[in-house]
């Protein structure tokens, strides 16, 4: 093991230059990747939300009432695109009555 000695005024100076690149980071994470935004659900998550079968859910894709995202053969949809979808379906059948 090797140990390497600094001048305090140096450590400073590359802990203070640490903690500002830290906190460009985390800006940078919080602006393109906010934690609340990033709540993903899949099919099974969003059947059992929106009370309807796979086939029903596939239909509310198909005609772009409900958005989604796929990778590889998976689907996801994000949970405030579920929850306005879900709110203009009940706006829907509350004008139907």
């Amino acid at each position: 093991m090797e140990i390497v000695t600094i001048e305090k005024k140096t450590f400073e100076e590359m802990k203070e230059k640490f903690n500002r690149f830290s906190g460009h980071l985390q800006e940078l994470c919080s602006r393109y990747r906010p934690p609340e935004k990033m709540n993903w659900l899949d099919n099974a998550d969003v059947c059992e939300k929106l009370n309807v079968s796979k086939r029903t859910l596939q239909t509310y894709r198909d005609s772009g009432r409900l958005a989604y995202s796929q990778i590889n053969h998976k689907l996801y949809y994000r949970l405030e695109d579920v929850e306005a979808f879900l709110t203009a379906l009940s706006k829907e059948l509350i004008e139907d009555e």
